[in-house]
C-alpha cells in the first residue's frame, strides 16, 4: 500500500469515528432526555437540556465574537470552518450572507439521523432538535448576533436553518 492509500485510508476511517461520535452524543442526548422526561416531565426535561444547551453554545459563541455585531461574511467564513469535516457532518448550505442577513441551511445532521437510525417516533426526534439546536441560539447570541434559527419538523427534508443579522442597540 502506498503512503497515499494509507493515508487516505486513515482519513476515512477518521471520517467515521467522527459521525459514530456525534451519533453517540445524539443517543446520549435521547437517553438523558428519557430519564429526565421520567423523573420530570417532558416540558421540564426539555427546559433544563435546552438550557445546559443553549449555555454551552455561549462558551462556543466566544470564538466568533470579533465578528460582532455586524461582520456577517466574517461570521459565515468562520462558522463554515468551524463545521466538523469540512461541512461533511451537516452539509451547510448558505442561502443568504449580505449586510443584513446570513441564512445557513443544515441538509443533513448526524444527531437526527441517529434519531431516526434508533427508531425514535418523529415528534420525539422534533423535540430532541429543538433542544440540540438551542446551542446555535447560545453560539449567535453569544457572539453578538441576533439570531433566528428553525429546527427539523416532520417532513422536511434537511434539518435546521440558522438566520444570523447583526445586532442593534436595542437588541442587546
Amino acid at each position: 500500500m502506498s503512503e497515499i492509500d494509507a493515508l487516505r485510508e486513515r482519513v476515512a476511517f477518521l471520517e467515521r469515528e467522527l459521525e459514530a461520535a456525534h451519533k453517540t452524543r445524539a443517543l446520549f442526548y435521547a437517553a438523558m432526555f428519557d430519564e429526565l422526561a421520567r423523573r420530570l416531565g417532558e416540558a421540564e426535561a426539555e427546559a433544563i437540556m435546552s438550557a445546559v444547551t443553549y449555555r454551552r453554545g455561549t462558551e462556543i459563541g466566544r470564538r466568533f465574537a470579533r465578528f460582532a455585531p455586524a461582520d456577517l461574511a466574517g461570521l459565515c467564513r468562520a462558522f463554515i470552518d468551524f463545521v466538523p469535516d469540512r461541512g461533511r457532518l451537516f452539509d451547510p448550505e448558505v442561502r443568504r450572507c449580505d449586510e443584513s442577513e446570513l441564512v445557513i441551511h443544515m441538509r443533513r445532521c448526524p444527531l437526527k439521523e441517529a434519531w431516526l437510525e434508533a427508531g425514535l417516533p418523529p415528534e420525539r426526534v422534533a423535540t430532541l432538535c429543538r433542544i440540540a439546536g438551542r446551542i446555535d441560539d447560545g453560539t449567535f447570541e453569544g457572539a453578538g448576533f441576533a439570531f433566528t434559527g428553525t429546527t427539523w419538523r416532520p417532513g422536511e427534508t434537511g434539518c435546521c436553518t440558522l438566520a444570523i443579522r447583526p445586532r442593534t442597540g436595542a437588541q442587546r
